[in-house]
């Protein structure tokens, strides 16, 4: 990295600082810290949950992802006007209905006391899991090749990163957040796109890169599901849909957006909002994969052994990032996947922090906190949020997979269970609190074992086959258990 370079990064941290502390000065309550006052843009909302979606993970694996196996992984955006209609009009204006701050305060109404700590555990676990994935993407995948850190320095790298998202995600809120994620959701958008543009310039247009054939190592194309094909057109729209319903129905993140927003109508155009921008931003990457691999055809002296068209696919875009951008752009695209990386991060802190805040230390405190103790309380909170981030990082390499393997096995592993315990809330009468905890035990179970299927001895599935199955195996589980004669079902909540 040139000098430039440097100053485009360090321009960037230092912009997210001085958002953190415009907010850290304007947040005087806990709703303000958590809510954004709950009168937030939709378009900035919406903005902020896709930048927080899109982690580094998801900016580095789609263009790997399109190299190694083809651009049936776009085939997950035709689940969208689908996803649109279910969340917009079935789950969110039930959501926006609960005045609640912790998303699992309605598990609290409808089952009891005991199903909500196993909702908000299960969200920690899920969403620290997915935070340590993002720093270990974010620091051995494209910082250590790009600076040639060494493992020490890449901890370090790492440590720094956090450390500057704790600091503005600490300081200004959810405000700071959100403003930060539109930010950074523009960074990242401008950074696709300039590669694509850098290179077809390079290459003599989009020609030269674009595949005039199927390429020999891609998988042959495939529609319909099939249990040992590790990806289909419809497997991915369905994967694709599972995630984004469980995710916008039972997901802290998510519902902490919406109860963000003054009303439904404003929170359906936040998804909306979210939705477009995903779409957008994920077909530019997937030109920038085939972009990329058009560039090293053409430039095959730039590769090394441990980065070549097909093996290397998760490391050839950062790869690029070295060796074929002009100076000054370098930065530029640094920022945008730390931009990826630092909005995941920074979301996850703050919903991670409202739900140790409300559903453990304010459920259960027998004097209640000030405004001013329970911000102070969410901050130090979130420190400790990133220091435990850190250290579980340093566990995420033992997974084995591409960027998309370690998305799905470490990341996405608890969505569907989690979301059984909202559907089951809302959609199933008769559910009671057993049936409810045993659907979630059996969720979980199911995940787990088509996760790890191979490791566990029982076959090889596909990892598209995580969120369907886990969920129909809870949903069914969780009905019939609820028919037994043990616990009792009790509405507490207005599910109309």
């Amino acid at each position: 990295m040139a000098l430039v370079d440097w100053i485009v990064v360090a321009m960037y941290a230092f912009a997210m600082l001085a958002v953190g502390r415009y907010y850290g000065n304007r947040t005087e309550t806990a709703e303000d810290y958590h809510l954004g006052g709950r009168r937030m843009s939709p378009f900035a909302v919406g903005l902020s949950l896709f930048a927080t979606l899109t982690s580094s993970l998801s900016y580095l694996a789609v263009p790997g992802e399109m190299v190694k196996n083809g651009p049936m992984v776009l085939a997950q955006y035709t689940a969208f006007p689908l996803i649109s209609i279910v969340v917009g009009w079935a789950l969110i204006p039930f959501i926006m209905r609960q005045r609640v701050t912790s998303a699992y305060e309605i598990l609290e109404r409808r089952f009891g006391i005991s199903v909500r700590l196993v909702g908000s555990l299960m969200f920690l676990t899920m969403r620290l899991g997915w935070m340590a994935s993002i720093l270990y993407a974010t620091s051995d995948k494209v910082l250590s090749p790009l600076l040639g850190l060494g493992p020490s320095a890449t901890l370090a790298a790492a440590i720094v990163m956090c450390l500057i998202t704790l600091i503005y995600t600490a300081e200004g809120g959810l405000r700071a957040v959100v403003v930060t994620d539109a930010l950074q959701s523009l960074i990242m958008l401008g950074g696709a796109f300039a590669v694509i543009v850098i290179i077809s310039v390079n290459l003599g247009g989009v020609g030269a890169w674009w595949p005039q054939q199927w390429a020999s190592h891609w998988a042959k194309p495939q529609f319909l599901v099939d249990s040992s094909t590790r990806m289909t057109f419809l497997g991915a729209a369905m994967s694709t849909f599972a995630w984004y319903v469980c995710t916008c129905g039972s997901d802290q993140m998510a519902i902490q957006r919406w109860l963000s927003t003054r009303d439904a109508a404003a929170a359906r155009r936040s998804l909306n909002t979210t939705l477009y921008a995903e779409a957008l931003v994920g077909v530019l990457l997937g030109m920038v994969g085939l972009a990329v691999v058009g560039f090293f055809t053409a430039h095959p002296e730039l590769l090394t052994d441990q980065v070549n068209l097909v093996e290397g696919a998760d490391k050839l875009f950062p790869r690029f990032v070295v060796v074929g951008l002009p100076f000054g752009m370098t930065g530029v695209i640094i920022a945008a996947i730390l931009s990826a990386a630092m909005s995941s991060l920074a979301s996850g802190m703050n919903s991670s922090c409202a739900v140790i805040t409300e559903d453990f230390i304010g459920r259960f405190r027998t004097e209640p906190l000030t405004d001013s103790q329970r911000v102070r309380l969410a901050r130090w909170i979130s420190a400790v949020i990133g220091v435990v981030v850190i250290l579980l990082s340093l566990l995420v390499s033992r997974v084995e997979g591409n960027l998309v393997d370690l998305c799905y096995r470490v990341c996405n592993l608890l969505v569907a269970p989690l979301f059984v315990l909202f559907f089951l809330a809302i959609f199933v009468r008769w559910a009671t609190t057993f049936g409810a905890l045993f659907a979630a035990l059996a969720s979980v179970t199911t995940a787990v074992c088509i996760a790890f299927s191979g490791a566990l001895g029982i076959g090889s599935l596909s990892i598209m086959w995580i969120m369907p199955g886990s969920f129909a195996v809870g949903v069914i589980v969780g009905s019939l258990a609820s028919l037994l004669p043990i616990g009792r079902a009790k509405v507490m909540v207005d599910v109309t």
